[in-house]
């Protein structure tokens, strides 16, 4: 079945793959290595690492869809600027919620809350993704990119808070030992570099055997990368 010369299951996989490409393919922390400060610094417990997700993954919903929308009506001289702009109205929005509703989480979170602003995931998809394709697929994008940064901070906050307190999403879990060395700066890498490890080991990827744009998995995205592999 077709409708408008397109055919309809096409276009639905397509609009899947834009949401489960962001979750391991194109993972913006275990892929593309990005958004670390965050990953590192707030996953000491589950609940943060779910709450710093999800207060990211609405920016980045949200500017992603007013970035697509406005696209011809930005300057390009002045893109960067006005897309930080309207990055920093959203999130300025998500900390009035999350102080006025979850001041705990609002508190857990600190200085991160606010730096979301920074984050390379949001500026990089508003640059890469959002400002060259419509509305429907940034916000598609933004979804999957969100999910994945979500889950993998909830995974490492899991894994941390487990092994480091022994008690889970606030439930005492009664291990016999922890180690507070998962809890420190050090478990943070420690539990990342395992993560990444053996979603490489699943997804049997192997490392590229030349460095260079081509191998980078936004290198499509990428301005400044053309067919041929090349930077221009």
């Amino acid at each position: 079945m077709k409708r408008g010369g397109i055919p309809v299951a096409k276009k639905q996989v397509s609009h899947a793959y834009e949401i489960i490409k962001g979750i391991i393919k194109e993972n913006p922390v275990l892929v593309s290595l990005l958004g670390m400060c965050p990953a590192l610094a707030v996953t000491t417990m589950a609940s943060n690492g779910l709450g710093m997700g999800l207060a990211t993954t609405f920016v980045l919903v949200c500017s992603n869809a007013v970035i697509s929308l406005l696209n011809r009506v930005i300057p390009k001289e002045v893109r960067l600027p006005c897309y930080i702009v309207i990055i920093a109205g959203f999130v300025t929005l998500i900390e009035f919620l999350l102080k006025g509703y979850v001041p705990a989480l609002y508190s857990s979170l600190g200085l991160f809350l606010p730096l979301i602003t920074v984050n390379c995931i949001i500026l990089g998809r508003a640059e890469a993704f959002a400002s060259k394709n419509g509305v429907a697929r940034s916000v598609l994008d933004g979804i999957g990119m969100g999910i994945g940064f979500t889950l993998t901070l909830f995974l490492m906050g899991s894994v941390r808070e487990i092994f480091g307190t022994g008690a889970w999403m606030g439930i005492n879990l009664h291990l016999p030992a922890t180690l507070t060395v998962f809890i420190m700066p050090a478990g943070g890498f420690f539990v990342l570099g395992v993560i990444i490890a053996v979603i490489n080991k699943i997804a049997n990827k192997k490392p590229p055997q030349t460095v260079g744009c081509a191998n980078c998995p936004n290198a499509l995205n990428c301005p400044t990368f053309n067919k041929e592999g090349e930077t221009l």
